[in-house]
């Protein structure tokens, strides 16, 4: 499958909010569920200034899309080990009286076969109306997630949402915007894209690319090659390949005023392994900056130790071993295209860009530096 992209320039389409018959209460709690090729996540969240607060979440690996690149449909044992997590996220949401949500499914459920019949069994099953989305939509909102991370000083932005199914990349050009402005101005897109007769400063997405690959998809296309390191390899450079018609690919860039962040367990674990913590630390991850030069030694750790030794690690596990280096392969190939002394790690993504895009569209959010 190629990789999707817009029709032209400038064509992004607008995405249709919600809008809130009346304006909500500021207490009124909020849910995001993201179902994705691999994971199945949820946050339940209620405003908090310009912020919001976690009140209770949910995460487990369900792997919807197993199998999926060989048959083309979602397997049974897949779609039940998923509703019986969306069983948990019902229970939490009823708990919680949550009555503002966003449900959503991307890569694994826009590519099978039989996802409108999953997507029928779930809500038959759990009373869950899951909505599937666009390529466009997971970029836009994994980009408003990272807004807090953006740096005043940066002049050209790549998001990159390395997922299980697909990894979106979005490249913003900011040099037109107050430095002061800059993070505030990502936060605005939760508007979309493309954005007309704005008063503010406007944030311009250049370009952006949905690549069917992920850390699950890229994983499975390469599982025949027996050799750690040369399947290693031959993902980076074919991932590359899938980025040829992303257009500041042939741009060389300078590193200042240039800043990357990268949303995914990826990039968290790669970061984790760099700090060398023993137990995972979010307060310590998130907002974490990277030199390429850091990322590539951590990447040659995972190679040294093979598959054996990455199951022993803590910060990897058994059952993410494969799954690391596949992640690993896409991350390296965006370094070599455009490197970096400052990559930024964010712990976030799809869950927290739909908060925000709820919230700043019920108008729940106060005005702040984001």
């Amino acid at each position: 499958m190629a990789p999707e992209r817009p029709m032209g320039v400038g064509a992004f389409p607008k995405p249709v909010e919600r809008p809130a018959p009346e304006r909500p209460d500021p207490a009124e709690l909020y849910a995001a569920l993201d179902l994705g090729t691999n994971s199945c996540r949820m946050l339940i969240a209620q405003p908090k200034g310009n912020q919001f607060h976690v009140i209770d979440s949910f995460s487990k690996s369900v792997q919807l899309g197993a199998g999926l690149e060989k048959s083309g449909r979602l397997g049974r044992a897949s779609m039940g080990r998923t509703v019986a997590a969306l069983k948990v996220c019902k229970q939490k949401i009823a708990r919680h009286n949550v009555r503002r949500m966003r449900l959503v499914a991307t890569e694994a459920c826009r590519r099978a076969e039989n996802a409108r019949d999953f997507i029928r069994q779930v809500e038959r099953e759990t009373g869950l109306k899951l909505e599937i989305i666009q390529p466009e939509e997971e970029a836009r909102l994994a980009v408003i997630s990272c807004a807090p991370l953006v740096s005043t000083k940066t002049e050209q932005l790549l998001v990159v949402d390395i997922g299980g199914g697909s990894t979106e990349l979005v490249w913003i050009d900011l040099s037109s915007v107050p430095h002061i402005e800059r993070p505030k101005a990502i936060m605005r897109l939760h508007a979309g894209f493309h954005q007309l007769e704005s008063p503010f400063p406007a944030a311009k997405v250049v370009d952006w690319i949905s690549v069917p690959l992920g850390v699950a998809t890229l994983r499975d296309q390469f599982s025949d090659v027996e050799d750690d390191a040369a399947r290693y390899a031959l993902m980076s450079w074919f991932f590359e390949e899938n980025l040829a018609e992303f257009a500041p690919y042939k741009d060389e860039q300078t590193r200042e005023g240039f800043q990357i962040v990268g949303t995914s367990g990826t990039v968290t674990t790669v970061a984790a392994s760099h700090l060398g913590l023993r137990r995972y630390d979010r307060t310590k991850v998130d907002g974490l900056r990277m030199t390429s030069d850091q990322i590539e030694t951590v990447i040659n750790r995972y190679l040294e130790l093979g598959p054996i030794g990455r199951r022993r690690d803590p910060r990897i596990g058994q059952d993410r071993q494969a799954l690391i280096m596949s992640g690993a392969a896409i991350l390296q190939a965006l370094l070599r295209c455009w490197p970096t002394d400052r990559l930024s790690v964010a712990d976030r993504g799809l869950r927290e860009g739909l908060l925000y895009a709820q919230m700043s569209a019920d108008g729940v959010l106060e005005d702040g530096p984001f």
